[in-house]
């Protein structure tokens, strides 16, 4: 079962990817690996039947365990107010800036904000480590010394998907699984307040196999069951019509269900990309308000509050901008509009990406949830059906979308390929989510003749670089690459 590492490790390294922490690495993939094939086989086959005009819909077979009444394991104390999580990557500063930023959770992420470039991936497992210790500090090149507050947010961590490998570490010749790589150096060093964010899950059957990798960890380390706790991002069209079920199965572990909104925009489209009555507006027009969006928002909302967890907002992609008031008053009311809709919905709190936005969203939520969540607002008043969460928006699509979504999605593009997995553009913040969603958006709407080819790769080709030809590759694609990441993981380290 020994894990054979394919890359080079430096001193400070070698404390992160221990003997002993490997072997627990080499078990955890040994143990779960064969499944975590056979989850990626079923949404292989899921799609092809999507293909053939199976549409998504609530599952007979577990109508019982959505009718009858249970809830989680209680919530702990340390989330019970969870009214501004800050996300980002797991670079130093980061690390140190989300946690003093005033927010109620920092999420670490390892995904959509990461590159997973080997020293990204092993260097912020070492910050991590250094911040559960609170021994970390970071030295800017000009001096300036950053260090932890005495009072800070949270840590939570965001593994990698079950769909992504870690190709530096191999068992039997083959690339460990991200998720397990991630999770499991991350629970092997900090076995205390072990709280975890899970992405992209298609399935309850998926968050199955989380909840026994969960079960497992904790008894081979000697930890009491139930230390682990897992927020689930329901970021795919499939899982949102399995919320009861995946509670059901993390019950023991579980700390709610999140709007990963980005993903959530981006599955739909891969998942109905070949049905032209699905092809949707341009992004700006794709707002939270409206058609399929509203009604996952209020289904997610009313399933964690019936169950007794907390139902998280999405995230406010805007970030303050210098030297332009009259901007940036602009974009900050957007974040306040985004949020006081989300407190009104009944969420218990909500994203941000960027550490100047934590106080406008606390003040909303402050103002509207003067308790520490709103879990006893049960919205009796949700009745979602198949119909509400397959209805497409109206709008336009523009050429103006399209070199909107080609110039984000290149450039966003060429950063993660010079290992940098969260970029400002044009003032907001994009990471692999949002990218996600240009380049699909531009592949549905080529396929379907919404856009010319000609003028797609006009537009493609007045950008320069590797980013512009891998975005190029992937739009012309006659199948649809499932992940941007999965092909772009070739071209770094």
């Amino acid at each position: 079962m020994t894990l054979e590492i394919t890359a080079p490790v430096t001193p400070a390294q070698s404390e992160i990817l221990s003997k002993d922490a490997l072997d627990f690495l080499a078990r955890l993939s040994a143990e779960f690996e064969p499944r975590r094939r056979e989850i990626l086989a079923r949404r292989e086959a899921r799609q092809r039947e999507i293909d053939d005009g199976k549409f998504p819909d609530f599952l007979g077979e577990t109508r019982s365990i959505r009718e009858k009444e249970w809830t989680v394991a209680p919530i702990p104390s340390d989330l019970q107010d969870r009214r501004v999580e800050i996300t980002g990557p797991v670079d130093r500063k980061m690390v140190i800036n989300a946690l003093n930023s005033g927010a109620s959770v920092y999420m670490a992420d390892f995904e959509d904000a990461n590159s997973p470039t080997w020293s990204n991936n092993v260097e912020g497992q070492l910050n991590l480590r250094d911040a559960n210790r609170r021994a970390i500090e970071f030295q800017s090149p000009e001096g300036k010394k950053y260090k932890l507050n005495q009072r800070t947010a949270v840590l939570m961590v965001r593994p990698r998907g079950w769909h992504l490998v870690e190709k530096h570490v191999r068992q039997n010749g083959q690339p460990v699984s991200g998720s397990l790589f991630d999770f499991g150096l991350y629970l092997f060093h900090n076995r205390t307040r072990p709280y975890f964010y899970v992405p992209k899950l298609e399935s309850h059957l998926e968050a199955r196999l989380w909840n026994d990798v969960f079960v497992f960890s904790q008894d081979a380390l000697g930890i009491p069951r139930g230390t682990i706790r897992a927020t689930v991002l329901i970021e795919t069209i499939l899982a949102s019509f399995e919320m009861d079920e995946i509670l059901w199965e993390l019950r023991e572990h579980s700390t709610g269900l999140n709007c990963g909104r980005w993903d959530y925009i981006f599955s739909f489209i891969k998942k109905f990309r070949n049905f032209p009555q699905f092809v949707l507006p341009d992004r700006s027009q794709v707002t939270m308000d409206r058609a399929f969006l509203k009604a996952y928002v209020d289904l997610l909302i009313h399933t964690c509050h019936r169950r007794g967890i907390h139902a998280m907002g999405g995230m406010a992609a805007q970030v303050p901008i210098k030297n332009d008031p009259v901007a940036n008053e602009n974009a900050l009311e957007k974040v306040r509009q985004d949020k006081l809709r989300e407190v009104r919905a009944g969420h218990d709190g909500t994203w941000v990406a960027h550490p100047g936005l934590v106080p406008i969203a606390k003040e909303i939520f402050d103002a509207h949830m003067k308790t520490a969540n709103q879990i006893s607002n049960k919205r009796d008043d949700v009745h979602v059906t198949q119909a509400d969460l397959l209805r497409v928006p109206e709008g336009e699509i523009t050429e103006a979308g399209l070199r909107w979504n080609i110039d984000v999605g290149v450039q966003y593009l060429d950063a993660w390929l010079h290992g940098t997995g969260c970029v400002p553009i044009y003032n907001l913040m994009e990471d692999a989510a949002t990218a996600e969603i240009c380049r699909a958006q531009v592949w549905q709407w080529v396929k379907h003749g919404r856009m010319p080819r000609e003028l797609v790769a006009k537009v493609i080709d007045e950008h320069p670089g590797r980013g512009a030809q891998l975005f190029k590759k992937m739009i012309f694609s006659e199948e649809f690459p499932e992940f941007l990441t999965l092909d772009a993981y070739n071209y770094i380290d």
